[in-house]
């Protein structure tokens, strides 16, 4: 078996360094600290540097966490305590609707599953927990690209993948369903991701009332959705109460 990196190891050793600190230390300080030469020092925070890890005062040459760690770090909370709030009350959904239940959560223009639980019946099902599904052609990623504009701003580049006839493809279509969204509270898919699967989701807000993530149900369009088309009522009350749920248990968890 391999052994340990000795670059990445002392890579780690500069960011724990600078995080335990107080201000920014220099070149000098990190490597008299860590018994590295100033050399191998610079190189390793000049990589650093380069993805953003780190960051070089100008006026005194010295070094501090980068805003991009950072915001790794703020993005793991975030997504576990999402995850740890919402736990119990996706089980509850899952227990009321018969149906599989998703949350989600925004991670580089997809969605990211955070937590998924099963439905509650001995039908074989796969965990989706880390499955990355496409924002513009699912419930969740509906919730996500109506409330967050640098999502939508990601899509600007074009045509979206069609996965089936039904997907919403182009910016306009997107953009018209983003704002029933926000006009409803709530967001579904018909046969847009597979022919015959569909999902209701409503968004799960932190603090302020930003929205954080979304949490919904799936299965066969002829189980979610009416006769119409339209989901399913008594579904749909019950995504936007557990929604409401986590919403307040998050917002109770910051006072």
């Amino acid at each position: 078996m391999p052994g340990p990196i000795q670059s990445i190891e002392r890579a780690a050793a500069i960011l724990r360094l600078l995080a335990r600190g107080s201000g920014r230390l220099g070149v000098g300080e990190i490597a008299e600290s860590l018994e590295l030469a100033k050399g191998t020092a610079h190189g390793i925070l000049r990589t650093l540097q380069g993805v953003g890890f780190v960051e070089q005062d100008r006026d005194s040459g010295k070094y501090q966490l980068g805003a991009a760690l950072l915001h790794l770090g703020t993005s793991y909370l975030d997504v576990n305590e999402l995850r740890s709030r919402a736990i119990n009350w996706a089980d509850a959904l899952a227990a009321r609707s018969g149906e599989t239940v998703r949350i989600g959560a925004p991670l580089e223009g997809r969605v990211l599953v955070v937590h998924h639980v099963f439905r509650p019946d001995d039908s074989p099902q796969s965990l989706d927990v880390g499955a990355l599904l496409p924002l513009h052609a699912t419930a969740l990623g509906k919730v996500l690209l109506a409330y967050d504009v640098t999502l939508v701003a990601a899509l600007r580049g074009g045509e979206q993948e069609a996965y089936t006839r039904r997907t919403l493809t182009s910016p306009t279509a997107i953009k018209r369903a983003c704002a029933k969204v926000r006009e409803a509270g709530w967001a579904g898919e018909r046969g847009e991701l597979a022919p015959d699967e569909a999902g209701i989701a409503a968004p799960i807000r932190g603090h302020g009332g930003i929205v954080v993530g979304a949490i919904g149900v799936s299965g066969p369009v002829d189980r979610l959705c009416e006769s119409d088309g339209g989901p399913n009522p008594r579904l749909l009350g019950h995504v936007r109460d557990a929604a409401r749920a986590v919403s307040r248990d998050l917002e109770a968890s910051r006072r």
